[in-house]
């Protein structure tokens, strides 16, 4: 990453406070930040960004080139967005989420809902090696449970999103947990096996936290209302467990590696067929009646992938949970994610980002101020570049020699580098693992945010480890100070 030397801190910085001040203005002016509001505010700081590096001699042409760049790495992120709405509307209509609900609801002690959650979103992410598959499949699902047994939105998202992390950060078939120890120069199952130091503890910590949450919770009236719950769905759906094979089919091929892109499309397609084998009545629902079974299993199907679809039953807490708005309702989100790798380009080119870095490392001495220095840089690029790639690949390439000089192993740093960058990505609103989860979820970030146990534990975790030295490796022949 480039830096120039003529911009002072100050003027690093000053982009970067413009656009905190702005989203918190927004934060107050606006009912719903991502329609419109935030997308303009990171644009503004970015503008702001290009008059401060084309003041210090950055020319237009090599900035345009560093934003077509940063939005191009955040392409198939917003082609998954895409597909993943898709998705959601094809597995509604075509009865799979609901049936998930349904037997779902007579399998899941409400005291221990939130546990459950968590252990099956880690399992389902453990064996697909992606968080964002699971919140999209089996997330969505588990949010309609909550919902229908009285808990919490947003505690529920919270406690999907720390199962799904939880897995995404320690499966062999993660990006990520690939990407991390790449960046820092160890193997794969050398970083796993480290990483368990930290995560166990950290995992540990959140399974106790939702076990006494569910355990006082005050469901009130709601767990009686769950067989009425079931029958509304019974009278809209035809449910049964022929439905499963869509989702079992799409982790099989995800588990397989086939790429996400087209797996998703596949699970989609699938969702579409089965809704035309199964919810006939569902169909002509969507599509209008008077029309034939042919023209509307097209309409609906198609209607179910691109736009809106309300489905009405006898239960208005139902009728909440069957809603989708398909790829239509994921574009506030890719124009955020657009918005935030504009600014994220301008940043880069103009090297404001390493200007601000550069202090950061010069005070990192001991090893847990190099630790910490590396989880603060990972969130600093979260929050600026809004990418967690980024928030990996960059600081991995600028800690590397820290660590090595300090006789640090580089499983140290690859493990710092996923307790940070790859766990607060999801938490910060206008990265793209923020903003798409915000998104599929239907619960603004800084709703869960402070539900999501796992992701805030584990870079504090991290710190800890590294200040009190516990399990922290060095080559024995290199300085240990």
């Amino acid at each position: 990453m480039p830096e120039n030397k003529n911009t002072s801190l100050f003027e690093a910085l000053l982009p970067i406070l413009f656009l905190i001040g702005l989203l918190t203005a927004n934060v107050f002016l606006f009912d719903d930040t991502l329609g419109g509001a935030n997308q303009i505010a990171l644009l503004l700081a970015a503008s702001l960004g290009g008059i401060i590096v084309s003041r210090n001699g950055q020319s237009w042409a090599n900035t345009k080139d560093h934003i077509v760049k940063t939005i191009g790495s955040a392409m198939p992120s917003m082609l998954i967005l895409l597909l993943i709405g898709s998705l959601a509307g094809t597995w509604m209509i075509s009865g799979v989420v609901p049936a998930m609900i349904y037997y779902g609801m007579d399998i899941i002690n409400p005291h221990v809902f939130l546990i459950t959650a968590v252990i099956v979103c880690a399992i389902v992410s453990v064996a697909t090696g992606s968080s964002w598959s699971t919140i999209a499949t089996i997330g969505i699902a588990l949010l309609g449970i909550g919902k229908a047994i009285g808990v919490n939105d947003a505690i529920t998202a919270g406690a999907i999103i720390s199962g799904a992390y939880f897995g995404d950060k320690i499966s062999p078939l993660s990006d990520t947990t690939n990407l991390a120890p790449a960046m820092a120069g160890t193997d794969l199952f050398t970083h796993i096996r480290y990483m368990f130091y930290t995560t166990v503890p950290s995992m540990t910590i959140t399974l106790i936290i939702f076990a006494i949450i569910g355990i006082n919770y005050d469901f009130g009236t709601s767990i009686t209302s769950t067989e009425t719950v079931k029958a509304a769905i019974e009278e809209s759906f035809n449910i049964s467990p022929w439905l499963f094979l869509v989702p079992a089919i799409l982790l099989t091929i995800i588990i397989l590696k086939m790429p996400p892109l087209p797996a998703l499309m596949i699970g989609s397609l699938l969702g579409g067929l089965f809704a035309i084998i199964f919810q006939t009545e569902t169909i002509q629902e969507v599509a209008g009646q008077g029309i034939s079974l042919v023209k509307a299993s097209y309409i609906a199907v198609m209607q179910a992938m691109f736009g809106d679809v309300q489905l009405t039953t006898t239960n208005s807490t139902v009728n909440a949970l069957l809603s989708t708005s398909g790829m239509r309702g994921m574009l506030d989100t890719i124009w955020l994610i657009l918005s935030a790798m504009v600014f994220g380009g301008v940043m880069e080119a103009g090297g404001l980002l390493t200007r601000i870095t550069r202090p950061i490392m010069k005070m990192a001495k001991s090893t847990g101020a190099l630790v910490t220095s590396t989880v603060g840089t990972c969130i600093f690029f979260n929050t600026t570049a809004s990418d967690q790639y980024i928030s990996i690949v960059v600081p991995g390439r600028m800690f590397k020699k820290a660590y090595e000089e300090k006789g640090l192993k580089p499983e140290v740093l690859s493990r710092t580098l996923e307790d940070s960058g790859t766990m607060t990505s999801v938490l910060i609103p206008w990265n793209t693992c923020g903003a798409t989860q915000s998104r599929i979820l239907g619960v603004a970030t800084f709703d869960y945010l402070p539900y999501a146990f796992f992701n805030i534990i584990s870079p504090l975790m991290s710190i800890l480890f590294a200040v009190l030295k516990i399990k922290i490796r060095r080559f024995k022949d290199r300085n240990n100070t």
